[in-house]
């Protein structure tokens, strides 16, 4: 358990520096892709106009902008984090780092677009602030350990790849 923590952490530090952090033209050029694919994603589903480059207007008053924060890469770091830390076999590890991206990203997605909902239904502001920062962390957060509980469950470990 130890040595998984450390390598957990070791990976987590790892990833963001190269995959999130603006430390690398890898890093930002990554965000800018997963940016994109975001907001392609979101356009699809929103009212005609309603999404204006990185902004998507609620009403004529408030908007909601998607940055590098909204883009799904901090849980999907911290999911390969646990993934990469965890022994197992590398196909395995490729195979749920695939997989964890998907679904992830679908439900990222899927979490911008409630907040949308919630938000132009509601108030505003207090309705943006626990459906985004309450629910919608809950939900990527049930996400990962869902992922991560299954990936384990399907795993056949090192000790036990060792007996064979």
């Amino acid at each position: 358990m130890k040595r998984f923590i450390a390598l957990y952490f070791l990976f987590l530090i790892l990833l963001f520096i190269l995959f999130y952090a603006p430390t690398t033209e890898l890093s930002v050029s990554l965000n800018a892709i997963q940016n994109r694919w975001t907001l392609a994603a979101l356009n699809t589903f929103l009212q005609p106009e309603q999404l204006k480059g990185i902004d998507i207007w609620v009403n004529p008053h408030y908007k909601i902008i998607i940055t590098q924060a909204c883009n799904g890469m901090i849980p999907i770091l911290f999911l390969y984090a646990s993934i990469l830390a965890y022994p197992s076999s590398f196909k395995h590890k490729i195979v749920w780092m695939i997989l964890g991206y998907i679904v992830f990203f679908m439900v990222n997605t899927a979490r911008i677009l409630w907040v949308v909902h919630i938000t132009q239904n509601g108030e505003g502001h207090g309705d943006f602030y626990w459906s985004h920062d309450i629910v919608g962390n809950i939900v990527l957060l049930c996400t990962g350990v869902g992922l991560f509980v299954t990936y384990i469950k399907t795993a056949e470990t090192r000790s036990s790849l060792k007996n064979l």
